[in-house]
């Protein structure tokens, strides 16, 4: 089995429930304090290949920097909106799992255990 690296926000009650669902199934997964240590443009566009979805799939839309910076708005070209997420790592859904070249997002958290 890959290491998996979990997106984590241990303030985020789906984010701890995913990493002891992780941890039940003897999984000690790679931590990134994402908020801490946000992922790159780069980074983003690799993880948003490997889920396998748009960027505005990966945007939480409750955040007050999403209505800040009207990214409700349908114009706003896939650039702009990894941009966003860039400058406000805040805006990425959480928790996210990645194993290899497979990720996905905790939502509910039982989905990390596809990785397993």
């Amino acid at each position: 089995m890959s290491t998996i690296t979990l997106y984590h926000n241990p303030r985020c009650s789906k984010s701890r429930q995913a990493l002891q669902l992780l941890q039940e199934k003897g999984v000690e997964p790679q931590i990134r304090l994402y908020l801490e240590d946000s992922p790159s443009r780069e980074e983003l566009v690799t993880l948003l290949g490997q889920l396998g979805i748009e960027p505005r799939a990966l945007l939480r839309k409750g955040e007050q920097e999403y209505k800040d910076n009207n990214l409700k708005d349908t114009e706003l070209s896939d650039d702009a909106l990894i941009d966003a997420m860039v400058q406000f790592p805040r805006l990425i859904e959480r928790p996210i799992a990645i194993a290899a070249d497979k990720a996905v997002v905790g939502r509910p958290p039982e989905n990390v255990l596809d990785l397993v």
